[in-house]
C-alpha cells in the first residue's frame, strides 16, 4: 500500500506548470496557498456525513508548490467506498472543481479547481482513504505546518497504523439499497 500511494502522490507537484499557475504565481506564495490547501480539506471533511475521522499526514513544500494530505482513520468498507467517492466528487463538482482523472479499479479520483489546485482522493485496499491537495507554482516563502486540528490521534510525526475506527455507516459491510 504504502508503495502505491508512494508512486500515486509522486506525480503529484510535477503537473504544476502549465499557464494558470504562473498567473496564480504572481499573486499567492507558498504559505497562502497552503492555506487555501487547507480550507479545501476542511470544507471537503465538512461534507463528509456521517463524518469521517481523519489525521495530518504530511505537508511538504516543494519550489514552487505544496502538497498537504490527510489520511482517514475510520474504516471504509468495500461496500461504501463508492458512496464514499460520491459524497466527495458531489462536494467537489458542486465547488467547480473538474473531474481529471479516474483509476479503472475506481479508487482513485484527480480533480482540479478553477485556480489549479490539483485534488486527489485514493481508498487502498485496506479501507483507509488518503485525501490530498497540490497547490499550482507560487511565490517561494516559508510555510507552516497545517493549522486545523485532527478529529482523533495526531499520526503526523508517526508511521500511519491502519485506518482503526469503525462506522455504524461507513464501515459496514451492509450493501446500501
Amino acid at each position: 500500500m504504502t508503495a502505491v500511494l508512494a508512486m500515486v502522490l509522486a506525480g503529484c507537484g510535477t503537473t504544476g506548470s502549465t499557464s494558470s499557475n504562473k498567473e496564480s504565481r504572481s499573486t499567492m506564495n507558498l504559505q497562502e496557498a497552503a492555506d487555501r490547501a487547507d480550507d479545501i480539506l476542511d470544507e471537503t471533511f465538512a461534507a463528509i456525513k456521517p463524518p469521517v475521522q481523519w489525521t495530518h499526514r504530511y505537508s511538504m513544500p516543494g519550489d514552487c508548490y505544496v502538497d498537504r494530505d490527510r489520511a482517514v482513520m475510520t474504516i471504509i468498507s468495500a461496500e461504501r467506498r463508492g458512496s464514499f467517492l460520491g459524497v466527495l466528487e458531489r462536494h467537489w463538482t458542486s465547488k467547480g472543481y473538474k473531474l481529471v482523472s479516474t483509476s479503472p479499479n475506481g479508487l482513485v479520483a484527480h480533480f482540479r479547481t478553477q485556480d489549479g489546485f490539483q485534488l486527489e482522493v485514493l481508498i487502498a485496499p485496506n479501507g483507509q482513504a488518503h485525501l490530498s491537495v497540490t497547490t499550482p507554482c507560487v511565490d517561494k516563502s516559508e510555510v507552516a505546518q497545517p493549522t486545523s486540528k485532527p478529529n482523533g490521534p495526531d499520526y503526523a510525526r508517526q508511521e500511519l497504523p491502519a485506518p482503526d475506527v469503525r462506522s455504524s455507516f461507513w464501515s459496514s459491510d451492509a450493501p446500501l439499497g
